[in-house]
């Protein structure tokens, strides 16, 4: 009987979530694909690590030559992450005239343009539904099931760390450093919980979705990251008299070829879709010129919902191998010629509203001073708290409408050089978004 041959590359989390997948699901991948999906070899540095999924020891290898000279192998999977060593094993795989299939966004996020263009050089595919979103297919969506539409944007949750640290922030009023240490003894946050927490991983997903979603090259040095750890419980409490509720959220536009691409704290109304998503989940919004508004809900990371993807490129790959097609359908959607490089449109020329807490001494005239400076900046105040008198400073909250970065920026500066505001601006800007 035909099959198609399969090499993993890190037997990780992921790596075990793919091999239960196989095994779990061989009947059902069979049925759909014709023929069976056989994991051939297993390559990792340490084989002796016990793991949740076990794999027959005649198919563990700790030399990655193994897989790339099995010519039973027609797919390799790499899932060992990062950047150099990760790369390597994706140029030799398509060196060698295996397709890949991967779920490293940084990578992708960085040298993704030149991978897709060797395969493609060389006849092959790349499969990363897995890079972006763990288990929620995106990637797929977009490529595939809103091909026939113009995406207007697609912003959300990516990352399902910090979303699990601001809802233990909101819901049992943690400081960020508590519900960090939660999410690291749950699991959710890496020792060095950096990537996360900075807003990096969700860059790095958001410049590969937007590459797609607006037919342009990868632009991850385009994406204004900042992250959570500067966030104070208080600012969730009065984003919540205002009816806000915070998240990192990642957002993409196409500003009529201007590409507008940024990852920071966000407040969106309670009333909107993304407010409810909680815990360790993940969810992204897409507004298409054909569907409409649509939205993607589910775990975005994890060893068994990741693994689906990877799975799901399998079968994918697999099929374009049957069928003599490799490349069927372009790595980011659009035909290689077609895709534009569209202009970066920076933080500074974005224009949304704004949440701004000064911390000020508790005196007379003091919101004059600082309405009259956002004033003479085009800046207007929507809404305003200002808590009653228990110390010498006293924090005074407020809501702008839309203002542009730049000037907002202009006025914060001559705002904290008041001699009534004794502490640095709180700023976090807020997205009003169709429910």
């Amino acid at each position: 009987m035909r099959q198609i041959g399969v090499g993993l590359v890190g037997w990780g989390t992921v790596g075990c979530g793919v091999v239960q997948v196989l095994r779990e699901n061989a009947d059902v991948i069979e049925s759909r694909l014709g023929v069976p999906l056989v994991l051939k070899r297993v390559a990792d540095l340490d084989l002796d690590r016990e793991r949740p999924v076990a794999v027959p020891p005649e198919k563990l290898t700790r030399n990655v030559d193994d897989i790339f000279k099995d010519p039973e192998i027609q797919i390799v999977i790499e899932l060992i992450g990062g950047l150099k060593a990760a790369k390597a094993v994706i140029r030799t795989a398509i060196e060698s005239g295996k397709h890949v299939v991967t779920a490293n966004k940084a990578l992708l996020a960085h040298d993704g343009n030149e991978l897709f263009g060797f395969a493609q050089q060389k006849g092959l595919s790349i499969g990363f539904e897995a890079s972006v979103g763990g288990g929620i297919p995106l990637i797929k969506s977009l490529r595939e099931g809103l091909a026939s539409n113009r995406i207007g944007a697609i912003f959300g949750i990516l990352n399902g760390t910090a979303n699990y640290i601001l809802t233990r922030m909101t819901e049992d009023k943690l400081s960020f450093a508590e519900a960090l240490k939660g999410a690291q003894t749950l699991g959710y946050a890496e020792a060095d919980p950096t990537l996360d927490i900075e807003g990096i991983d969700t860059a790095h997903k958001l410049a590969i979705a937007s590459a797609i979603a607006f037919g342009a090259p990868i632009e991850f040095d385009g994406v204004h990251i900042e992250g959570i750890s500067g966030i104070d419980p208080l600012d969730i409490q009065y984003a919540e008299e205002f009816g806000y509720r915070l998240k990192l959220l990642a957002i993409a536009r196409n500003n009529g070829g201007r590409l507008e691409m940024r990852v920071h704290p966000t407040l969106i109304a309670r009333e909107h879709v993304l407010a409810s998503v909680k815990g360790a989940y993940n969810a992204v919004h897409i507004e298409g010129n054909a569907v409409g508004d649509i939205m993607l809900y589910g775990m975005g990371a994890g060893m068994m919902p990741t693994g689906s993807a990877v799975v799901s490129d399998l079968i994918d790959v697999a099929r374009d191998i049957l069928n003599k097609t490799p490349g069927r359908i372009p790595s980011l959607g659009f035909l290689p010629d077609r895709l534009q490089k569209l202009d970066i449109k920076p933080i500074s020329d974005v224009s949304t509203s704004y949440y701004f807490r000064f911390l000020v001494l508790d005196m007379p005239g003091v919101l004059s001073k600082i309405s009259g400076i956002l004033g003479v900046h085009r800046i207007s105040i929507a809404a305003v708290i200002q808590k009653g008198r228990h110390t010498d400073s006293v924090p005074l909250v407020m809501i702008t409408h839309d203002a542009l970065e730049s000037s907002v920026r202009k006025a914060l500066d001559e705002i904290d050089n008041l001699d009534v505001v004794v502490a640095p601006t709180v700023l976090i800007r807020i997205e009003n978004t169709p429910d």
